[in-house]
């Protein structure tokens, strides 16, 4: 599976089996994607991997300890390693086909008023505290 920012100065491949998706609906995300939500899933750092444009990444470091990887062309936010785990986040945008559906959503306590969250699915209206557990509910496919 492939990606890319905007411009396509950044891509990337992904390998073996795709997690399940989650959508964040708080406001850090709501702001970094400019709509809703960000739809989002973790892989495995070993079937991960940067083609082009690692020189063209920039990062700020959210107070809430998170970190935004984002194009300095294009502005898009892009891939970046999952704090101290061997995994990395992906924004789902940035993928070319995929058949992978939302199994999770996070932060649905901060949805933007004119937002419908559909049916079905894990609900969370905080950040999991346990991010482990969080992690592994999205790799069930990959056991």
């Amino acid at each position: 599976m492939k990606g890319s920012c905007n411009c396509g100065n950044v891509s990337f491949e992904i390998s073996g089996d795709i997690p399940d998706l989650y959508q964040c609906h708080c406001k850090l995300c709501q702001k970094q994607s400019g709509s809703t939500s960000n739809t989002a899933t973790i892989v495995k750092e070993s079937d991960f991997k940067w083609v082009s444009g690692t020189d063209s990444i920039s990062h700020w470091k959210k107070d809430s300890g998170f970190t935004s990887h984002f194009c300095k062309q294009c502005g898009c936010p892009v891939p970046n390693r999952l704090r101290e785990y061997d995994l990395y986040w992906v924004p789902m945008g940035l993928v070319e086909n995929f058949d992978i559906k939302i199994t999770t959503h996070l932060c649905c306590s901060s949805k933007a008023n004119w937002e419908n969250i559909p049916d079905g699915g894990v609900k969370h209206n905080e950040m999991p505290t346990d991010l482990d557990d969080f992690i592994k509910s999205l790799q069930k496919n990959q056991v």
